[in-house]
């Protein structure tokens, strides 16, 4: 069983950045793929970025690519999520999640934390 808790979101000014981190429990965080999605009003849920367990390879929604990294520290059971030049269509609450592999499906993944607010106004 894994347990996430995000943190870090916020109001930022269009253009302007905050890293999201998520605190992981248990023993076993360093086996997990962990990926971050975002759900804005009315929208379904979309894939931002994850991150393998393995060799830390990351991949990027196309619309996120060379604006957010996303990173991890095993030794700190956490997860980061740096968002560099946000834009207003950035805004959405940002869900941290942990899987068995890297992916961009929903429902690869098993375990949800409970999102944080990212507002970027223009």
């Amino acid at each position: 069983q894994v347990q996430l808790v995000e943190s870090g979101g916020g109001l930022v000014q269009a253009g302007g950045s905050l890293r999201l981190s998520c605190a992981a429990s248990g023993r076993t965080f360093r086996s997990y793929a962990m990926g971050w999605f975002r759900q804005a009003p009315g929208k379904e849920r979309e894939f931002v970025a994850a991150i393998s367990w393995s060799d830390g390879s990351t991949y990027y929604k196309g619309s996120v690519k060379g604006r957010f990294a996303i990173s991890r520290d095993n030794a700190k059971n956490t997860v980061y999520l740096q968002m560099n030049s946000l834009k207003p269509e950035d805004t959405a609450v940002y869900y941290c999640t942990a899987g068995p592999k890297s992916s961009s499906r929903y429902d690869d993944y098993d375990y949800w934390g409970q999102g944080t607010q990212v507002t970027v106004a223009s």
